[in-house]
């Protein structure tokens, strides 16, 4: 009898691979391109955040391994964070957990709350940690899709997918890849279904800062739903330091209890020194936050005006630092195509967006650029992207 042999990745993670900021970031390097794909920005925070995790090095603070629910001075920063901003108060022993980023921070709720078997219901487009966080745990992924051009949810169609084996909805908001950010009546309606039937709620808010004429509202802070979120955030997308990877979750000591014993077997602790700089970082003043937003915005616009001029159909954008553009008018049908060749026939690196969706029709021709860069980097990708022009 021919041996058979089983195939070495789970087939829980069959189709996953290598995520596509990894296969393009190395291409714009390969090729010199501008790296308008993967969310970083190519200018540090600020310096005194900076100089803070020196010192903290320098003083021995967090060296050695840190306390698991993150050290005091950062759990307290945080809770005055949410005291500061959304007027919602928690124990910093009891309703805080520092994790290695967001992206540790929704794998560890995920793996806590979710049993085999269990459906989850995301927002897509989705970010691609949250499908292979939901394959490991053994969930099943239910996509709520958001359609051009305002990528709003259609919530008759999220009551619709509820089912007896609906566990939690994973909320992302602002969202990643599309900009769009939840108003205050569609959290509040997103709530009662949650409320309707007895669902969690994970939150994935680690652009809440980055928001441009629009606020940002936690779904925490609507009536009944901070016993039943988890709400996740982070400091590298507020502060320009995306490579600390400190994140942080926030809830009842219940739902935190459980992250936590998931979180445990996962990194266990991380980013020891870098902690006490976050801390200092959350008690900016407010003229941080406001100059960070406006000049967030400000490339926002520089790129979205010079991508439309260039005839890429362009979305609007109320948060995150991604625009997302529709390439049919520039005679493209596919975005995963368009992509890969866009090195070598213009310089620049982009990511298509449907390496975000299960239904990859709906967003065969969406393309997403970052705008979190130098106004010179995002002329000069402009510059280049110019040859497309019909």
């Amino acid at each position: 009898m021919e041996d058979v042999k089983r195939p070495l990745l789970s087939r829980r993670l069959d189709g996953l691979g290598t995520t596509i900021f990894t296969e393009m970031s190395a291409r714009a390097l390969a090729t010199g391109s501008v790296n308008l794909g993967q969310g970083f920005p190519d200018t540090d925070g600020p310096a005194s955040v900076a100089q803070r995790a020196i010192d903290a090095i320098s003083n021995g603070e967090g060296n050695q391994y840190p306390p698991l629910p993150g050290v005091p001075p950062l759990r307290h920063a945080i809770t005055r964070h949410q005291e500061r901003f959304y007027g919602l108060a928690h124990d910093p022993d009891t309703e805080v957990l520092v994790t290695a980023g967001a992206t540790e921070a929704i794998a560890a709720a995920i793996f806590a709350l979710v049993e085999p078997g269990d459906e989850v219901i995301a927002l897509e487009p989705f970010y691609d940690s949250y499908a292979a966080n939901i394959a490991m745990a053994g969930g099943t992924r239910v996509g709520l899709t958001l359609r051009p051009p305002a990528f709003r949810p259609d919530l008759e169609e999220l009551k619709g997918k509820i089912t007896a084996r609906t566990r939690l909805l994973l909320i992302n908001t602002p969202h990643n890849p599309t900009g769009m950010v939840l108003t205050r009546a569609e959290t509040e309606a997103i709530a009662r279904i949650a409320i309707e039937h007895d669902l969690l709620v994970i939150t994935d808010e680690v652009y809440e800062h980055l928001v441009y004429d629009v606020p940002h509202i936690p779904m925490a802070t609507i009536a009944g739903m901070r016993e039943r979120t988890v709400t996740i955030s982070s400091g590298g997308k507020t502060f320009g330091f995306t490579g600390w990877k400190v994140g942080w979750v926030t809830g009842t000591p219940e739902l935190v209890a459980a992250v936590r014993t998931a979180k445990q077997f996962l990194t266990f602790v991380a980013s020891g020194p870098l902690q006490f700089a976050i801390a200092d970082a959350l008690d900016l003043p407010d003229a941080y936050y406001d100059e960070f937003a406006a000049d967030l915005k400000a490339k926002r616009d520089l790129l979205s005006a010079g991508l439309a001029e260039i005839g890429f159909d362009v979305y609007p954008c109320d948060g995150t630092y991604f625009v997302t553009t529709d390439i049919t008018s520039l005679g493209e049908r596919d975005g995963i195509d368009f992509c890969l060749s866009l090195p070598d026939r213009a310089g620049v690196v982009a990511i298509p967006s449907a390496v975000f969706y299960d239904d990859k029709e709906a967003g065969r021709t969406q393309v997403r650029f970052a705008f979190c860069k130098r106004p010179e980097v995002l002329e000069n990708a402009l510059t280049r992207l110019a040859v497309l022009k019909r």
